[in-house]
This record gives structure tokens, C-alpha cells and sequence, in this order.
């Protein structure tokens, strides 16, 4: 199976997360629309730009310049500590919505992470997750991000480093030569500062020269670090997202939709799927819910939830979905436009510390059955190959379309 992976990547995120702490905390100004920078101790000349507001970079200040040039280049620039509480902060919040999306996550900086989605795309393409979740950082989160969307991490890698902010790029197979060969050779990801002027002088100047240069050649001249650059040039890549394999404290999965939904019918069904697959991520973890939580945003972002908590801890899709359909019930009320739909289950505990009574209730035996067959068909054949009879109109409503930028 083909992998398919994403690589989420803040813009400017230091300067960006202390301008949504700021305006949290009821500033008036956003910094990221007025020369500002993030520096080191202001009344240290040495102190160096972290990082600069889109003025800032129009005055000439560059990321590294010591905070008496960036004053010098820029009189009046307004400067602000580095704050990694804030930082970290922010970061957990991207983490956590993102792993609404995949349970294999790799943080590969503070700023930036790798999405594996192989397995989680729920009738849905990469292309239109990536959108979505472009659109939820922004709209929840208060800051913008880009998503590289391809078939590997350094295409992903590659693609998430075009045009920025705030933007959504492809880079598969048939796009490398289209959209990376013509760039300049320092631009190839993992390719050291030493290496480049070598290349150079061996006229070498873009991704593309790199491309069709003779890998036998490149080897002799650089050893294995020559083979992987050669690889890269060509964007092959069979390295995996490293995550850590941990058991979740929740669950969830939301679906931002393409349109908004007035019907109580089409929202039933697409709570049904998303509770599928939310159980589904539950019983792959050997774990049971004691409590569901169910979302509703309207048309104008206005945020609903309730919960409720089992009669017993389960991870049984008919019994998740049973009390996600009452509180869907309890929310709803026309006329109502809901833009986005979520499904969560917390409270989580391990399936072998649950003492089951002697008397299990048949009903509940079968189901757990039943679950574990559609479990490993799913598994086998793929997750969307499986449908169950009660969800196949909400496919419909999950198989999001390209979003225009």
C-alpha cells in the first residue's frame, strides 16, 4: 500500500504563537502585522532575531541578525522575549488536533510534525485532509500553517517549504520534476552547507542536476551520503514516521463539511461513522470508553458540545454510536447550519482490567464478535473497503471535495 503522509509545518510559528498569546490576553495589536521581532535580552547588543514579522523581513531584518541591526535596519521595531512555555504550550495544542486525524505522529521539531495517514482516511482523500486541517489550525488555533501532501516524508518535507503562508502544496512522483528539479541545489533537503559549494563546483546547481548526475560518481565522491542525495534528487525516500506508539488517553476524529448540513438524518449518519471510526481506533489499542463527547460548530463558528457517560465502559461501535446519536439529539435544534462535526470518547481504561460480570450480556458478546470480524476485514482489505449497512449514505458527506484556495 502506498503511504500517504503529510508534514504540518508552522509559519513563523515563535513571532505567530506569541501574537495569539498576546491577543488572548487583550492586546490590541498583533504583532505580526507591525515590524516586530522575537530576540534574545534587548539590552544585550548581542542578542540575536529568532524570529521577524513579514515588516520586519520589508526593513531587511534576517533571522540570525544581532537585535542592535535589526534596530539599526528597522528604527522603532517593536521586540518581544523568546517565551517556551508559550511555545511548548501552542505546539501541544497542534499535536492534539492533529492526532484527531492519525495516531502515527512524529514530532520532528517543536514547530513541525509528520503525519502518517496510510491507514486513516476514512473515505476521504490527502489532499482535501490536508486542506482541512490548514483551515481547523487557522480557524481554532489562531495561527496558519503549511501541509506538505505526498507519498513520502521528504516529498512532504519538500513540498510544505514552497510558497508560504498558509498554504496547502502537492508533491507526488509525477510532480518532482515539474515542481523540485528546477530549484536550486541548496534547497534539497538534509543537504549540509560544506556539501553545497562542492556540488557547485562540480556544476551542479540544481535538484534536477543532482537528478541525473551519475550516482556511481556521486558515491566515490561522497560516500553514502552521496547515494542518499541522489535518492533525494529523485525523491526516494522509504524512511517511516516515527511515533510513539503509546496507548491514547482519548479518542476522537471531527469532519469539518463541505457544505453546511440542516437535515437531523444526514447528521445521524455522519455521527454514526465518525463513531465507527473512533471504535475502531479504540479496540485497536485494547482500550474501553466511559464517557462520549459530541461536537457541533455551526455556520458561525459557534461551538456546542455535550457528554455523557456510559453505562459501562465499552469500545462497541452500536453502543458509541447509540449515545452519540442521543446527544447529537439533545444539541440539535433547527433551525440550525453545522459546518463541522465531532465525536470523542475519554476516560479511557485498559479492556483487561475490566472485571466482566458472569452474567455478560449476550447481546453485548455478540456484538464484541461482530466488531472484531468488521475489525479484521478492515484491516485486511483496507478501511473504507467495509461498510456497514447503517453509514453508507455518509460516505457522501466524508468524501470531502477539493477545496479552492
Amino acid at each position: 500500500m502506498r503511504k500517504q503522509i503529510l508534514h504540518v509545518d508552522v509559519n513563523n510559528a515563535f513571532l505567530s504563537w506569541t501574537a495569539v498569546e498576546m491577543l488572548k490576553n487583550g492586546d490590541s495589536i498583533d504583532i505580526r502585522e507591525i515590524p516586530a521581532i522575537i530576540g534574545g535580552d534587548e539590552t544585550k547588543r548581542s542578542g540575536i532575531v529568532l524570529a521577524k514579522s513579514m515588516k520586519a523581513k520589508e526593513c531587511g531584518v534576517r533571522t540570525a541578525d544581532t537585535i542592535y541591526q535589526a534596530k539599526l535596519k528597522c528604527p522603532g521595531i517593536k521586540i518581544f522575549p523568546s517565551n517556551f512555555s508559550i511555545y511548548r504550550k501552542y505546539s501541544d495544542s497542534l499535536f492534539k488536533l492533529l492526532s484527531e486525524y492519525t495516531d502515527k505522529i512524529e514530532r520532528f521539531s517543536i514547530d513541525e510534525c509528520f503525519l502518517d495517514m496510510t491507514e486513516y482516511l476514512m473515505k476521504d482523500t490527502l489532499v482535501n485532509k490536508a486542506y482541512e486541517i490548514n483551515r481547523r489550525v487557522k480557524e481554532e488555533l489562531g495561527f496558519t500553517v503549511n501541509v506538505g501532501v505526498a507519498h513520502n516524508k521528504l516529498l512532504a518535507k519538500m513540498a510544505s517549504d514552497f510558497t508560504k503562508p498558509d498554504r496547502v502544496h502537492t508533491l507526488f512522483e509525477n510532480e518532482i520534476e515539474k515542481k523540485m528539479w528546477s530549484l536550486p541545489i541548496s534547497e534539497l533537503f538534509m543537504l549540509g552547507k560544506k556539501t553545497v559549494p562542492k556540488l557547485l563546483n562540480m556544476q551542479i546547481r540544481t535538484i534536477g542536476d543532482l537528478a541525473r548526475a551519475n550516482k556511481e560518481m556521486l558515491h566515490k565522491k561522497f560516500g553514502k551520503h552521496g547515494i542518499m542525495m541522489w535518492e533525494y534528487a529523485n525523491g526516494i525516500d522509504n524512511s517511516e514516521v516515527h511515533y510513539k506508539d503509546e496507548k491514547p488517553k482519548g479518542v476522537g476524529n471531527s469532519i469539518t463539511l463541505p457544505e453546511n448540513i440542516t437535515e437531523l438524518e444526514k447528521l445521524e449518519e455522519i455521527v454514526l461513522a465518525l463513531s465507527e471510526q473512533v471504535s475502531f481506533r479504540l479496540r485497536k489499542y485494547d482500550l474501553l470508553a466511559k464517557t462520549v463527547n459530541v461536537q457541533l460548530r455551526t455556520k458561525d463558528f459557534e461551538d456546542t458540545s455535550h457528554q455523557k457517560k456510559l453505562p459501562e465502559p465499552t469500545s462497541s461501535t452500536k453502543e458509541i454510536s447509540k449515545i452519540a446519536k442521543e446527544l447529537l439529539n439533545e444539541m440539535f435544534h433547527k433551525p440550525m447550519a453545522i459546518r463541522l462535526v465531532g465525536v470523542r470518547v475519554d476516560n479511557l481504561i485498559e479492556k483487561e482490567d475490566m472485571q466482566m460480570s458472569l452474567f455478560e450480556n449476550k447481546d453485548n458478546e455478540k456484538q464484541e464478535k461482530l466488531d472484531k470480524v468488521i475489525d479484521n476485514l478492515k484491516n485486511k482489505y483496507g478501511y473504507n473497503k467495509i461498510t456497514r449497512a447503517g453509514k453508507m449514505n455518509a460516505g457522501d458527506y466524508l468524501k470531502l471535495k477539493d477545496i479552492k484556495k
